[in-house]
Parts: structure tokens; sequence; C-alpha cells
């Protein structure tokens, strides 16, 4: 029988939620070895400060390399429990000639994990998913709907889902939890609510795409590495997919006006036409998660909003540190 240990694997460890993942299982004892190829999709320079907390941890390896690469998986006969937050994000980029990364990075790079951990006995491996796979709705998604992706994306993101279902048949100990617009500190700069208050605080104009009547259930990160690590540990539930999704849905121009109102100051607007892939709703039936986890998000709007502002805030002194040395 194998040994439960305390070290864990996080793909995507200098990521936006992987490294807010990697800080959070460190604080609680654990070690942690990272995997990240520090892909340009988007600065590499912002994931590294991401992972410059975990790196003075002697409890924290980080792997630059990528999982298709034949070394990067080596050790894995020592670790507990694996989160899978590596993957090519957005909907824009997967349409076209994009695909072939997402394709690359979302199923090819997830088989590859599923197979090695199925084979060096992994107890846990828990993978990030996303809302893309619903697809159109005008109701809360429920984990029983039938999926019905709008992007080559969102696609690619069940695909995965459906190789964790077979290597679940297989013995593997997988749950997959569907994700709805996170954001928080170190949030990717192609979010909404980045380019927002980037917006703002630039005085640039912020795009928005269509009328702006797209709801969405926004999810604090701190409340996503909770039910991330809830789903590592939990052993009464095994080989689910799960939603993982904030309060109730907020209009986008809503949510101008709160941005506008904590930082206070006007977002000047650049009307575009609405983009394909877009949906007019995302909202997270909570029952089930709360039900098999008994998680359910904790912080409101208004306290999320002030904490990623913060962050943003940091960045600017740190430019203007730079700056000043240079």
């Amino acid at each position: 029988m194998r040994l439960v240990n305390m070290k864990d694997l996080v793909t995507g460890a200098a990521g936006f939620i992987g490294s807010n993942l990697t800080d959070s299982l460190l604080d609680k004892g654990r070690s942690v070895v990272g995997i990240d190829d520090f892909s340009r999709n988007y600065d590499p320079e912002q994931k590294r400060r991401n992972i410059e907390k975990a790196l003075k941890s002697k409890n924290f390896e980080l792997k630059n390399t990528n999982i298709l690469d034949s070394q990067s998986l080596e050790g894995l006969d020592e670790v507990d429990t694996v989160y899978h937050l590596a993957g090519q994000p957005g909907v824009q980029t997967s349409w076209g000639s994009g695909f072939e990364t997402h394709l690359d990075r979302n199923v090819l790079t997830t088989q590859r994990l599923l197979e090695e951990c199925l084979e060096k006995s992994v107890r846990r491996v828990v993978i990030a998913s996303s809302s893309s796979v619903y697809g159109p709705t005008n109701r809360e998604s429920k984990e029983t709907d039938l999926p019905h992706p709008v992007s080559p994306y969102g696609v690619s993101k069940l695909a995965a889902e459906h190789l964790a279902s077979v290597y679940a048949e297989r013995g593997l100990d997988v749950i997959s939890l569907r994700l709805f617009t996170v954001y928080g500190p170190r949030q990717r700069p192609d979010m909404s609510i980045h380019r927002m208050f980037e917006s703002v605080l630039n005085g640039e104009p912020f795009p928005l795409w269509g009328e702006g009547k797209q709801r969405r259930s926004f999810t604090f990160v701190d409340d996503i590495v909770e039910v991330f690590q809830l789903a590592g540990s939990i052993e009464k539930v095994t080989n689910r997919v799960l939603n993982a999704g904030g309060a109730e849905p907020i209009e986008l121009l809503d949510l101008i006006r709160t941005v506008e109102g904590i930082v206070g100051s006007p977002i000047t607007l650049q009307q575009l036409n609405k983009r394909p892939g877009d949906p007019e709703l995302t909202c997270a039936s909570k029952d089930l998660v709360m039900n098999e986890l008994g998680w359910k998000p904790k912080t409101s709007i208004d306290t999320g909003l002030r904490s990623q502002l913060k962050w943003h805030n940091s960045l600017s002194e740190h430019f203007h540190t730079l700056q000043k040395v240079g």
C-alpha cells in the first residue's frame, strides 16, 4: 500500500491561479513541486514575479519545463496530489490556427499527465476545467447539463474532462473543477477585470465588446484556491465534475461602475462589436460542490476587487522603482 506523503505537484505553478495555490500549499506545510514553461501567452516576467515568494521556500522545487518534455514528470511516485492548472487560456485565441496550441496544451499535455499519474499510482488528481464547456444558457449551469461549448477553447477543456473520465475508468482518482471567471491578485492581463483596472489607472480606454450586458459569476482567487485544496484532500469524494463559481452573476456594465467607485475615477469605454464564443451568461449552480466538498465562495465582489486593486498598485510601485534604479 502506498504511503500518503506531504508532497504535491502543481502544473502551471507560475500562473495566476497556480502561483496562489502554490503559496497556500507551502503556507500549510506541504512540499510542492511546480512545473511551468513560462510560455509567452502573456509576459513571462509577470509569471516570475508570481512565483517569487515560493522560490524562497526550502519546500518548493520549480521545474522550468513543458509537461510533454520526457523528463518533466520524473518523481511522480513521491507525489500525493497533483493539481493540474497548466494549459492555454483564452476563448479568442483558440480560433483558426490558434487551436493547435490549445490542442497541445489543453489536451495532449493532460493525456500525458494522466497517463503518468496512473502509472505511478498518484492518490488524487485535480484538473482545472472551465465554465466554457457549458455554452449558451439563460439559467444557472448544473453539472448534469449537457455541455455545449461555443468556442474551440471550450472544446479543448471538455476534451480534457473526457480524458479524466477515461482514466478514472482505469482506476485513477480525478476531480475536474469547472471554474467561473476567476479574478484577484496576479490575474492574467488579458482578463476583463485586469484590463479595467489598468485602463482606469493609466487613463486608457477599456474595450467593451458588445453592449456590456454579459453577466458573469466572478470568483475570487482565494476561494478557488480553497476549493482546489478541498478537492485534493477530501477522502469521500472521487471521480467528480464540480462547478467552482462565485456569487450571483454581475452584469459587465455594473462591474465597470463598481471598479470606478473603488478607484474613484471613471473608465473611458471603447465600444466594439461582440466577439464570437462570448456567452451572455455564466452562472454556477453551487449545490453539488457544497454537498460534496462543503465549499461555497466567501469573498464579496467589493472585497475581492479592492484586493486586486492593491495588487495593481503594487505593480505600479514596482515599475517606478525599476525606472529609478535604471
